[in-house]
């Protein structure tokens, strides 16, 4: 049974310093998630998760062990960890939009089971959390808390980190192509609503440290994160939850769907905010996310428990504002919270009305997404969890980098503004990516 050592103490550092401090220390894998205005730096494997579509597999300490499954992968993900004999355990990870291949229902007709891993979590050997002034170092390993201790009492002074420019604007006319397409089907009756995204191309080897930091100082997010997971890095600045389920049962999600520019003057702002808060097109993508999000919670949570909150609010994150509401209900008996992030995934606001015939849209038209629009995931022995949505971050694997932003097509749609569009998205990115 292994167990973890905690202690406590103050720092005059502000924390996202510290975070990115740690982040470039050497730790190997580590997951930094930030909720509430609190961060937690989790690092080093003490077991880690994949799920691919056919195994689970589970390395703790020195052994492997991997298992066929079937039915729901939540539940395949829940029981592997309910057996790590590890005492109130903490899992940090990722969530592949391919996930949704592989959840009963959501599955294309006629289309091969998704490829490769699709989720992978760590439960780590040591965690970091900052909160205001208060730093709290959990770990199985005297020596390695005494070393975060170390890198986070270092006097260190680093010159200002720059960005280089990216251009966002390149691959217009392709995009528009598909916007076309898709409007075309929604009159035709084949789906209410998809999001169709771009990738745009990095040219250069990203810092991904250096890149949160300054995005994160540019950026007011739902949740923030920066990770590396088997040779995979991104860094993102998540303008919504997909869910979050606390140890009661508290389901929550928030759908933001609607899209203006932000962050233009204070005339400009106001102008975009009455728009975004009158334009028939945003309004109605809008209340159906709000619609679906409801029939989704339904499904898991005790019906008449679901209710909407702060109904079109507005959510202003980075160099967009959004329209956005809560919706909540309490998790029924017997289910748990895979059941919930199974029931909302992948998350409307980045799929699409009616779910299956987005998702065979998206298959038909988009690039394969990865991590784009799954989730990072936050889980705990208690049975909470907490999924940011992967939307506004820089994906890394190898010498490739690149951003990618989308947006939801509706009947009333035009390929030119969708396209502003994912240029406004991009612009809460763009403007921080700092070479390697």
């Amino acid at each position: 049974m292994t167990e973890y050592g905690v202690e406590e103490f103050g720092s005059a550092a502000e924390p996202l310093s510290l975070v990115t401090r740690l982040a470039r220390a050497g730790f190997g894998d580590y997951v930094a998630y930030e909720r509430d205005g609190a961060w937690t730096f989790a690092a080093g494997a003490l077991a880690t998760l994949s799920l691919d579509a056919e195994r689970v597999r589970i390395s703790y300490r020195d052994e492997m062990t991997a298992r066929a499954w079937s039915g729901s992968p939540g539940e395949a993900v829940r029981s592997a960890l309910a057996g790590l004999p590890v005492p109130d355990w903490n899992a940090y990870g990722r969530v592949h939009f391919s996930f949704a291949g592989l959840v009963p229902g959501l599955g294309l007709r006629g289309a091969g089971r998704p490829c490769g891993e699709v989720v992978r979590l760590m439960v780590p050997r040591t965690e970091v959390r900052l909160d205001g002034r208060t730093v709290t170092i959990r770990g199985v390993d005297a020596a390695e808390r005494a070393r975060v201790r170390e890198v986070l009492e270092a006097s260190i002074e680093s010159d200002a980190p720059r960005a280089a420019e990216v251009d966002i604007r390149v691959g217009g006319e392709s995009y528009r192509e598909r916007v076309a397409q898709a409007v075309k089907e929604i009159r035709q009756g084949q789906y209410q609503k998809v999001i169709l995204s771009r990738v745009v191309r990095i040219p250069f080897p990203v810092d991904l440290a250096a890149t949160y930091e300054l995005g994160r100082r540019g950026n007011t997010p739902a949740r923030s994160f920066l990770l590396r997971l088997n040779g995979a890095e991104a860094a993102g600045f998540s303008p919504e939850i997909v869910v979050s389920v606390d140890a009661s049962g508290q389901v929550t999600t928030q759908p933001l769907a609607g899209t203006r520019a932000f962050g233009r003057g204070s005339q400009a702002d106001a102008a975009a905010r009455a728009d975004l808060e009158s334009n028939p097109k945003e309004v109605f993508e809008h209340a159906v996310s709000v619609r679906t999000a409801q029939e989704e919670l339904r499904r898991v949570c005790v019906p008449e428990s679901v209710r909407v909150g702060d109904f079109m609010g507005i959510k202003e994150r980075g160099s967009v504002q959004h329209l956005a509401s809560l919706v909540n209900g309490d998790l029924a008996a017997g289910r748990s919270a895979w059941d919930a992030l199974e029931a909302v995934f992948p998350a409307v606001t980045a799929s699409g009305i009616p779910k299956r015939e987005s998702l065979d849209a998206i298959s038909r038209m988009d690039q394969p997404r990865g991590l784009y629009s799954g989730a990072v995931v936050a889980l705990s022995q208690d049975g909470a969890l907490d999924a940011a949505l992967v939307l506004r971050a820089v994906y890394q694997e190898g010498v490739q980098a690149w951003l990618r932003a989308g947006a939801g097509i509706v009947v009333d749609s035009t390929p030119e503004r969708e396209f502003e569009e994912t240029c406004e998205k991009l612009g809460s990115v763009a403007p921080f990516v700092v070479p390697a």
